[in-house]
């Protein structure tokens, strides 16, 4: 017999396929979810921040795409990745995430900037 034949597990069934790791664990036992404070004030219009629109096409292959870029160390990348899927449908457009820098498709800067100042960032329209 080979090696490998002689480590096989059993996969027909049995009491150890049936039985639930958590089972143990009570419901009760773990407190509510609560959101805390400074998660809230995370989020607040008041602490949302500076950012920078900039309309680039250079290396693109002619084509423009509007970038969003100088976020606070605040918003974590969960956050961005929100933030993008918010404003991709906004300006009904496809747009991407690259480390702290979000791209969107085409010239948006106008309807990007409203987008922003409505969620209370102050975005400052950078480059050319």
């Amino acid at each position: 017999m080979s090696d490998q034949t002689k480590n096989r597990r059993s996969t027909a069934g049995g009491s150890e396929l049936n039985s639930n790791p958590f089972g143990g664990l009570k419901s009760g036992a773990f407190p509510e979810r609560a959101v805390s404070r400074e998660r809230e004030s995370k989020n607040s219009p008041t602490n949302a921040g500076r950012v920078e629109l900039r309309r680039e096409k250079s290396g693109r292959g002619g084509k423009t795409v509007t970038t969003i870029s100088a976020f606070a160390t605040q918003h974590t990348q969960r956050d961005l990745e929100i933030l993008l899927k918010e404003l991709k449908q906004a300006c009904a457009c496809g747009g991407v995430r690259r480390e702290r820098v979000l791209e969107l498709q085409g010239d948006l800067r106008e309807a990007i900037f409203a987008e922003l100042a409505n969620r209370g960032f102050k975005p400052a329209l950078a480059g050319g």
